[in-house]
Parts: C-alpha cells; structure tokens; sequence
C-alpha cells in the first residue's frame, strides 16, 4: 500500500474506480479489489460489488464511468498534440481524484 492510502482505504477504491473508469485499472489490482469486497461492505456499508460501493458512497450519478472516460479520452488527446506524449493515467486518477473530490 502506497503512503497516498494510509488511513485513506477508501482512497484506493475511488482511485480505482477511476482507473476503471479510463480503463487503465490492471487486472491484478482488480483482482484484490474483488477478493476484498466482503471487507469493503463491512468497513463502508454498501452492497455489490467494489465498484458498485464506490457509487453508492459517492452517490454517483449513473454515467459517471462514462463521462470519467470521456473526460479522460477528450484530455489525453490534448496532452498528446501539445506533449508529444500519451498522458500517465496514474497522474490523471491523482489530479482528477484530489481536485475533485479531496480527501
């Protein structure tokens, strides 16, 4: 675990949910996510699974995958044409996360 979620478990999850979200989110930390959902509920008291219990603490509006995504897409071709580089999603799910939603 990075210092970034010490004390902050719901950190990973919503940095995840982001990832997701751009489809950058590998299937080994996925994979942990999911062994650890059980948990989740009971530490955050939602229902369904990871991604699910984001949207349910967050109150999410349906779409916001989807518009995360595009956000992310829009954005990353700008950051490519004035770049010359593809943008780190790891960065982007930091800024996005801490801009919008501090913690």
């Amino acid at each position: 675990m990075s210092e970034r979620y010490a004390g902050k478990p719901f950190l990973e999850l919503l940095d995840s949910y982001v990832l997701d979200a751009i489809g950058h989110l590998d299937a080994a930390r996925d994979a942990a996510l999911t062994a650890r959902e059980a948990e989740f509920r009971q530490m955050f008291g939602g229902t369904g699974d990871w991604r699910a219990q984001v949207v349910q603490r967050m109150q999410f509006p349906g779409g916001m995958a989807g518009a995360v995504r595009e956000l992310w897409e829009k954005g990353a071709a700008k950051f490519a044409a004035a770049q010359g580089h593809q943008p780190d999603p790891q960065e982007f799910t930091r800024n996005f996360v801490d801009k919008n939603f501090p913690h």
